[in-house]
């Protein structure tokens, strides 16, 4: 009677409930999300006053390293074809030596532009409407992100990189909230540090300030960049150096970044990739579809207040050219995330129907490098569109880069990219016009959005409280 009865208390039904009903209840599903919010907040201040009081130690070495290739491309090749591949072989698999540790200052670096003193400088970074191109400024970020993983690898005093046996990719970057808007008569300064290491990997967390005119420093964005070391010989991951914490700021930073990886690692575990959605959102996407999507014909155009996310999507292809490598021979990671800002900025302005506004990056994965002399496919799309009392339009861009082989015509996705756009009251069009998916995978992608939009607006409002 007993096996029977634990038999019985084995549900099938439970299997079919997860299914149906794979997250908390409404309330704790919220709970969690303004636990998040918190989190990100709280940790993002923490993080601004922890980098400044540790960054003031440092009085030495803050010049960044360069990670773009300075050399000769035509003796790149000369060197790939004559070089006797066994030396770099036996160079490079020494992954047992004992490492250094590293205090956390050492890899202090920054990046000064003088924009308010500069015209010159400053006519290089304007945008059409006289503010600053956040795409070349996104290029400097992931530069300096890289720069600082190699002075925390090779010293404070670094010159060089070419030849160290390893080299250091950028795997995600988390989310990116503008706090406060770009002064074009100001200086900007550029800055970061290691704040975290794991067995291979590197969390660096960089920072943009706008300084000078006589006011006091403001910080305009903080961001974080997971690096990971590999083997340049057998691409396997490989040891970094392990830090030093000397004082309770960089004790303080050691955990936050911590708890970021842990954070991200959690959400990646929730992603829509994996997971199916909530019974809310489920509800929520069907009303949504029978308002704006049932009884339009497979075919017939989309309506004046909608627009099929199939319709939204804006492409170009790419030759890679040499000019744009990177230390390692392939494309710099920096100038892919130009790109796509700026293929989003355009679809963003395009669907809007007039200028949009930089809120936030909300995400990049970096899957693989871009050979040169490769076409990289970009293919933006509209995912999802708001608005709030704030802004009037919200739109959430998502863009998908494609590496494409001239050899064997193989296409890989390589990055990526979320990018939110807004719209102020005294810009914003008329009308906001909705994007409705058509396909399971549309619906997912819309969700994504959804999300992204609505955990960007609480964080916002938090921080303007």
């Amino acid at each position: 009677m007993l096996s029977f009865t634990l038999r019985r208390a084995k549900p099938r039904v439970l299997a079919h409930a997860r299914f149906i009903h794979p997250t908390p209840p409404l309330e704790n599903a919220k709970a969690d999300t303004h636990k998040a919010v918190a989190e990100e907040n709280k940790d993002v201040s923490s993080m601004d006053t922890l980098l400044r009081a540790v960054s003031e130690s440092c009085l030495f070495f803050v010049t960044a390293v360069p990670v773009r290739s300075r050399g000769l491309w035509s003796e790149t090749l000369l060197n790939a074809t004559s070089k006797p591949a066994a030396l770099d072989e036996a160079k490079e698999l020494k992954d047992d030596t004992p490492l250094a540790p590293r205090n956390m200052h050492e890899s202090y670096s920054e990046l000064v532009l003088p924009f308010g003193s500069s015209s010159q400088l400053l006519e290089q970074y304007t945008n059409a409407s006289g503010g600053i191109r956040t795409g070349k400024l996104m290029e400097h970020l992931d530069s300096l992100a890289g720069s600082i993983a190699y002075k925390h690898m090779l010293g404070p005093s670094v010159k060089k990189i070419q030849g160290s046996g390893f080299y250091i990719v950028t795997a995600s970057v988390d989310r990116l909230d503008m706090l406060s808007p770009l002064d074009p008569t100001r200086d900007l300064r550029l800055s970061g540090q290691v704040i975290y290491t794991g067995h291979s990997s590197m969390e660096v967390a960089v920072k943009m300030e706008s300084t000078g005119k006589g006011l006091p420093d403001e910080t305009v964005l903080i961001g974080r960049f997971s690096m990971v070391c590999r083997n340049s010989t057998t691409h396997r991951a490989r040891k970094v150096n392990p830090l030093i914490l000397a004082t309770s700021e960089e004790r303080g930073l050691h955990e936050l970044g911590e708890h970021m990886k842990q954070r991200r690692q959690s959400s990646a575990l929730k992603s829509l990739s994996r997971v199916p959605p909530s019974s809310e959102e489920a509800a929520e996407l069907h009303t949504f579809y029978l308002k704006h999507g049932q009884g339009q014909a497979e075919g017939s155009d989309s309506g004046l207040d909608h627009v099929w996310m199939g319709d939204t999507v804006l492409e170009k292809c790419l030759l890679m050219f040499p000019q744009e490598r990177n230390i390692h021979q392939k494309i710099f990671g920096g100038y892919l995330m130009r790109l796509a800002y700026e293929l989003g900025f355009a679809n963003a302005s395009m669907f809007t129907r007039g200028h949009v506004r930089f809120l936030s990056l909300d995400g990049i994965s970096f899957a693989r490098p871009v050979p040169i002399g490769s076409i990289l496919r970009l293919r933006s799309q509209i995912l999802y569109t708001a608005s709030s009392a704030q802004y009037p339009i919200l739109v959430h861009v998502g863009v998908k880069a494609n590496v494409v082989d001239v050899k064997t015509g193989q296409e890989q996705t390589t990055n990526d990219f979320r990018f939110t756009w807004c719209q102020d009251t005294e810009t914003a069009s008329p009308d906001l016009r909705k994007v409705v998916p058509k396909t399971y995978k549309e619906a997912m992608l819309w969700l994504e959005g959804k999300r992204a939009i609505e955990l960007g607006a609480e964080i916002r409002g938090l921080r303007t409280k």
